[in-house]
């Protein structure tokens, strides 16, 4: 699997670079600026992106404006955005097209090799990785909004949902809640039904909805 990589920081791009690696992934290009990340997406058409939103030469968002152009000239393009902060805006940017194959994780996940590693992969097979912090503000805000949907569900299906919106599958989400696939499978159907949103077993489908359901403006 070829990726392109971009991260201003030589040691962590470094650290990156050897890590992805050593997990078989090819890299096409490890670069450290936009107008470098903008040639290498367009030239070497990797099969998923890794990019800090932060770049040369703004140091503002340029990286997830260099990933959105990328996305609209290849649509679908896998992209996986890293920053050192939750932005609930770039979370939205990145899903607004609603096709998917997209991650936001927070810089401090590249530590766990294994959950960083999942994402990329998640992504680049057209799936949604998006960080537990992000989620947590997008369900405290919704909750604060309005009370009353997420009050429908108990806190068994809060569970289920903030690992739903993550981008887990049932088979993962029984697998770290330690319960079957058949009462997950329960769960998401209620979930579904409480919040009023289309029931799907299209793992990346479902999580848009979920998504669009949290992030919703009233």
């Amino acid at each position: 699997m070829r990726v392109v990589l971009a991260e201003d920081l030589f040691l962590l791009r470094d650290g990156l670079v050897r890590l992805l690696q050593a997990y078989d992934f090819e890299i096409a290009a490890a670069v450290e600026s936009g107008p470098e990340l903008d040639a290498a997406l367009a030239e070497l058409a990797p099969d998923v992106a890794v990019v800090d939103v932060r770049l040369p030469p703004t140091h503002t968002d340029e990286g997830l404006q260099c990933a959105l152009r990328a996305r609209r000239a290849r649509p679908g393009l896998p992209v996986l955005v890293l920053s050192q902060h939750v932005e609930q805006l770039y979370a939205r940017e990145l899903l607004a097209d609603g096709t998917g194959a997209v991650g936001y994780l927070l810089k401090d996940r590249v530590f766990d090799a294994e959950q960083f590693v999942d994402a990329v992969r998640r992504v680049a097979a057209g799936g949604t990785a998006m960080d537990p912090q992000v989620i947590q503000q997008l369900l405290t805000r919704k909750a604060a909004d309005d009370r009353r949907p997420l009050d429908r569900l108990t806190p068994r299906e809060l569970e289920v949902l903030e690992l739903m919106a993550q981008g887990r599958s049932n088979a993962a989400i029984a697998g770290q809640l330690v319960v079957t696939e058949r009462a997950i499978a329960k769960h998401t159907s209620n979930i579904f039904t409480k919040l009023d949103l289309e029931v799907s077993d299209d793992d990346n489908r479902r999580v848009l909805a979920v998504l669009a359901y949290l992030d919703q403006d009233r």
